[in-house]
């Protein structure tokens, strides 16, 4: 895979790309049965307007949840995760902006919070890479976008969402099974979301007492427009393949983690992450 040192204009993909994906990812699969799990709650999903987010956001619409994506400025890709998810019967709020303005985070939150009445439900999913082959390679500029947007925005986020969360809500954090174990070409993401693990467990003890429960979901390769955007043709031909299942996941088959992390059904269940990543073993 040939790396080069230059930083995209776009942070993750042009606008619309979700559509142009082939195969084109799945969702949520026809056979899910929703079970009224997050019925009348409020949710603020980043990044929330393609791949794992907006597998989450309609998962969460399904369960019966009113749902603000906030969104770079991939509108197409927005509409479209809307229009999803009205068709539901829920609300979604759209909400763009760049996560790696502390300003715009703080405002967004409050946005999503006149727009559906309350928050109950943080998911901090907002991402980009951007592979290199060295670390020489990697520039100061590369490594202040990617963790201004990969871990400090998730920073940002919870802080305002907790001025509106009581008891019962929850903060779900996307982590990576890059936190785990080597992923050479990605050293500046794989060490944000090593951050964003230990900022998951460490919040989750600091919010323990008020109630609030914080975890986290840690895709392995899954087929999302962040993938066919950062790699090359070779690379993306043959991702996924070195899991058991010899195949990439889909975005469907993350969403129903996040549900029940923000259902009830984990009441008991904080500081914890779910590794939904095509059967590698991980320890931690």
């Amino acid at each position: 895979m040939k790396s080069n040192n230059k930083i995209p204009e776009k942070q993750n993909k042009q606008p619309g790309e979700e559509r142009l994906m082939h195969p084109a990812p799945e969702y949520i699969k026809e056979n899910y049965r929703a079970a009224g799990k997050l019925e009348g709650k409020k949710a603020v999903i980043t990044g929330g307007d393609s791949g794992i987010g907006r597998a989450a956001a309609l998962h969460f619409a399904k369960e019966g949840a009113d749902v603000a994506i906030v969104y770079y400025d991939e509108d197409g890709d927005a509409r479209d995760t809307q229009q999803l998810i009205e068709a539901t019967g829920r609300k979604c709020e759209l909400i763009k902006g760049d996560v790696k303005d502390a300003a715009f985070c703080k405002s967004a939150v409050k946005q999503a919070k006149k727009a559906l009445g309350g928050i109950n439900i943080l998911v901090n999913n907002a991402a980009v890479q951007y592979p290199k082959e060295e670390l020489e390679q990697i520039s100061e500029n590369q490594l202040d976008i990617t963790f201004k947007t990969n871990i400090y925005s998730y920073f940002h986020f919870a802080k305002a969402a907790l001025e509106y969360m009581t008891e019962g809500d929850c903060i779900i954090n996307t982590t990576s099974v890059t936190a785990y174990r080597s992923s050479p070409h990605l050293l500046d993401y794989s060490s944000t979301k090593g951050a964003i693990t230990s900022f998951t467990r460490s919040l989750a003890t600091n919010l323990a007492e008020k109630g609030i429960r914080v975890n986290a979901v840690a895709p392995g390769p899954v087929w999302t427009p962040l993938i066919v955007s950062s790699f090359e043709e070779d690379h993306i031909k043959n991702f996924g393949k070195d899991t058991a299942f010899k195949r990439a996941g889909q975005p469907s088959e993350l969403g129903p983690a996040y549900v029940f992390l923000a259902s009830d059904d984990a009441s008991f269940i904080t500081g914890q992450v779910i590794h939904v990543n095509g059967g590698e073993i991980i320890n931690g």
